[in-house]
């Protein structure tokens, strides 16, 4: 039984709702890796919404990729790991991006409340093409214990 999700499905899983986990190097210490919104369509690009000057965007800026994680904590367990270089980090999101992934995680009227109290000047969209996966299902490998 093979536990790696096939291309289609990694791509749908990173699609749902998850609360990602960003993984970007630094020099001299471990990468760092902090939850983060996102949003994803398959065979698209990764979107972070995050604020200019920051520690992410600084470390981000300085590696030009970055990996991210979504996961399942309860059984069965899966996750899916995206990596690749950052194509884009040149403004702040529209409203509809940023409202989209406001939204993947709040109800619509909590969204637009919080896009019109983040959305800023200091914002900026961090567009990432995925080159390289990691993945695996649990799904069925404890049906026989």
């Amino acid at each position: 039984m093979s536990l790696v999700m096939t291309a289609e499905k990694r791509e749908a899983f990173l699609a749902e709702v998850h609360i990602g986990v960003l993984a970007v190097e630094r020099e001299g210490r471990a990468p760092l890796a902090v939850p983060i919104w996102y949003d994803y369509t398959p065979g698209g690009e990764v979107l972070l919404w995050i604020e200019r000057d920051t520690v992410k965007d600084k470390l981000i800026a300085k590696a030009g990729r970055f990996s991210i994680v979504a996961q399942v904590e309860t059984l069965p367990y899966k996750y899916v790991t995206a990596e690749g270089p950052v194509v884009a980090a040149d403004g702040p999101p529209t409203e509809e991006q940023a409202l989209k992934i406001a939204g993947r995680y709040l109800s619509p009227s909590q969204a637009a409340n919080y896009v019109r109290g983040a959305l800023g000047e200091r914002s900026l969209l961090i567009r990432m093409r995925p080159e390289k996966w990691l993945s695996n299902d649990q799904t069925g490998a404890l049906d026989d214990l």
